[in-house]
């Protein structure tokens, strides 16, 4: 389970306070994946990097009861001097689980080829968000975090695999999937919810939320 209860969390930028979150309380249920539909620069990646444990709030109280990925696309663990090989052996290390499975199954999703020997410095935008992603799901969560979908890459072979493995996943785990866009949410998620004006309303149905989101 994942909990927010009566949290807060603002920012100053310069000129006025931004609101990301206003007492805001909901929880998600392991079993029961989640949506949420937030526009442009209200706050998404916040919001994604609060549940996960990377920003704390303003106020209020979170509740993880269950292992919560990182965002997808967040770098942070990684060294871009050590190669994606090093990287994921040590993350292995770092969660409990079998290098030689992580490093496999890495190199096995994200098809860098001799990239995959290389430092991650030297790796595009689109290679590093396909490590991001296969090192993510090698790993064991209960909860995996989703920043707008699928990473945007231009291997569409990666973009198959990475697609068919995600909705696999929906069988057994549970998925937050962040997007400014309705149709992103479209293929895993039943339930979602709408970022607006510091809270978040959640409803029974996509289709529910989408009608409050385009409004």
């Amino acid at each position: 389970m994942l909990e927010f209860a009566q949290v807060s969390k603002s920012f100053w930028t310069g000129t006025q306070r931004k609101v990301i979150l206003d007492r805001a309380s909901f929880r998600v249920e392991l079993g029961h994946s989640l949506g949420i539909l937030a526009p442009n620069g209200t706050g998404k990646t916040t919001l994604i990097n609060m549940m996960a444990g990377l920003e704390k709030p303003d106020e209020g109280r979170i509740t993880r009861n269950c292992r919560i990925s990182f965002p997808l696309g967040f770098m942070g663990g990684v060294s871009n001097s050590l190669s994606a090989k090093e990287n994921c052996r040590y993350i292995a290390r770092l969660y409990g689980l079998d290098p030689d499975y992580v490093e496999a199954y890495c190199r096995w999703l994200c098809g860098l080829e001799e990239y995959f020997d290389m430092p991650v410095g030297v790796y595009s935008s689109g290679m590093k968000s396909r490590f991001s992603f296969a090192l993510m799901l090698a790993l064991d969560f209960d909860i995996y975090l989703i920043d707008e979908g699928m990473p945007g890459t231009a291997d569409a072979e990666f973009n198959r695999k990475a697609g068919e493995i995600l909705r696999e996943r929906l069988e057994t785990t549970t998925m937050i999937i962040v997007s400014h866009q309705a149709a992103t949410l479209e293929r895993f998620v039943r339930s979602a919810a709408v970022l607006k004006n510091g809270q978040l309303y959640v409803f029974d149905t996509l289709e529910e939320a989408r009608a409050v989101y385009e409004y």
